[in-house]
């Protein structure tokens, strides 16, 4: 997941910032989503082991489910908003602080789960929120710049494309998995490895920014970056149980109360 996160946009970056006529960001996302689809089918194919078990789970599934293909047409409209927008801000940012800024989507989820779901969240994860979006203020205070690249660039457009990413992300994750790699993660892992990985992803996109595009760094990106690392961490750690503190406070109160 790390290095899929960091590639995506180190190489997303190059693409939008050579010198050569460029492609459209809608026809990438059109074989991206072509690719997951394909993917999708033949592990499908596989779990099922024979051509009529996978063709009666498509018919139950997908054919014999309309409500359900309905549901799930709304977070897929979402991200595809949302994978266009990380072109148009990948074409204005450098890598390092789209990755830096991109970390909103955090604090976004936690809000859409509290005001929609009505989950509460623990104060050190409210401490984590704000710092992860002060460490952003200061990374957008003065965003560094990259030397190695000839393009124009409007960096109020891509921080306003990641606005919209992050709103969708925000909205989507409510709604289905991310992608194939993150399913596997929250499987077999839990939030503070992929909390690591995150931060991982924002160190190799910043030292591939520096060595790929003339990236300079300065204090406050270097603040602010630290910052959203240490969040991440902070907001992915588990909650203490105070079930069983809860369940021995009236024994002790009673050996308190027979003294």
């Amino acid at each position: 997941m790390t290095l899929v996160a960091a590639t995506y946009t180190i190489a997303l970056r190059y693409t939008r910032t050579s010198d050569k006529e460029l492609y459209f960001s809608t026809t990438a996302v059109c074989i991206t989503e072509v690719i997951k689809l394909l993917l999708s089918v033949g592990i499908l194919a596989k779990e099922t082991g024979n051509l009529g078990r996978f063709k009666a789970s498509l018919r139950e599934n997908v054919l014999g489910s309309p409500k359900e293909l309905m549901k799930l047409s709304v977070p897929s409209l979402v991200y595809a908003v949302q994978n266009n927008m990380a072109f148009l801000a990948l074409s204005n940012l450098d890598a390092a602080v789209y990755q830096v800024t991109y970390q909103l989507k955090i604090p976004c989820t936690a809000l859409c789960t509290v005001l929609m779901l009505n989950r509460t969240l623990s104060r050190l994860q409210w401490i984590s929120v704000f710092m992860l979006c002060g460490g952003v203020v200061l990374v957008q205070w003065r965003p560094a710049q990259a030397t190695g690249v000839v393009v124009e660039q409007n960096p109020l457009l891509g921080f306003g494309a990641i606005a919209v990413a992050v709103l969708c992300s925000g909205f989507a994750v409510l709604a289905s998995v991310g992608g194939l790699y993150t399913s596997v993660v929250v499987k077999y892992t839990d939030n503070i490895m992929k909390g690591f990985s995150a931060a991982a992803a924002i160190v190799l996109s910043t030292i591939a920014s520096v060595m790929l595009f003339g990236l300079q760094i300065t204090l406050t990106f270097a603040l602010g970056t630290l910052l959203v690392c240490v969040s991440i961490y902070l907001y992915g750690l588990p909650r203490q149980d105070t079930t069983s503190i809860q369940q021995g406070e009236p024994a002790s109160k009673e050996r308190v109360s027979g003294v």
